[in-house]
């Protein structure tokens, strides 16, 4: 076990470049990503919008040439796939300009490069040893499992930004009817001691 361990990290071999990362947008800002690529690589983007507004932004790619690639507005997620046509610097841009008074947090994992096969004997069609195989079979359920886990931990992100804001949302709600409920009933104290105040001295007049 230790052997297919050991044989499997070896062989485990990517020129797949990424970045994955949180980043905050503020409102009426517009936010770039840089990246020099060469030519005929491809390159994915994925990204959605976790807390902020109606979860929403604009977002555009372009060439070195400011050739417009990609563009959408008010996206709450989405996916971008590309091959370079030249070498240059790519930006990726994130707008809220939109927005006048709600920041937005936004996840981005932007990907480049091909992966190449773990055994380099995978090109052609030639028969795997069982070792082989087992390597292959393990880095694809990985692959699996590390896109199941970015997936939950959107999703748990976006779900704890929701309860936080509902939370905080009942709580003014709760404090508001608390200083109602004080309002009415010192109104009604004094409104019952208004009454009796009058009839005291209505009494007091006619004696």
């Amino acid at each position: 076990m230790v052997y297919l361990g050991l044989s499997c990290f070896l062989l485990h071999v990517f020129v797949v470049f990424g970045t994955e990362l949180t980043f905050e947008l503020p409102d009426n800002d517009k936010q770039c990503f840089y990246e020099e690529l060469e030519k005929d690589v491809k390159f994915d983007i994925d990204f959605q919008v976790i807390a902020g507004g109606n979860y929403d932004v604009d977002s555009f790619v372009t060439d070195p040439l400011n050739n417009v690639l990609y563009n959408e507005q008010k996206k709450q997620y989405d996916s971008f796939s590309h091959t370079t046509a030249m070498k240059g610097v790519y930006k990726v841009c994130f707008s809220n300009e939109f927005s006048t008074f709600t920041d937005k947090t936004v996840y981005l994992d932007f990907r480049h490069g091909d992966e190449e096969p773990i055994i380099q004997t995978m090109t052609g069609p030639v028969a795997l040893t069982q070792m082989e195989s087992s390597c292959v079979s393990i880095h694809e359920i990985l692959k699996v499992v590390a896109d199941s886990q970015t997936w939950y931990r959107l999703r748990e992100a976006h779900d704890r930004t929701k309860a936080e804001h509902l939370l905080e949302r009942v709580t003014y709600w709760s404090i508001g009817e608390t200083v109602l409920l004080f309002v009415i009933g010192i109104g009604q104290v004094m409104m019952l001691r208004s009454f009796f105040s009058e009839k005291k001295g209505s009494v007091a007049a006619t004696t």
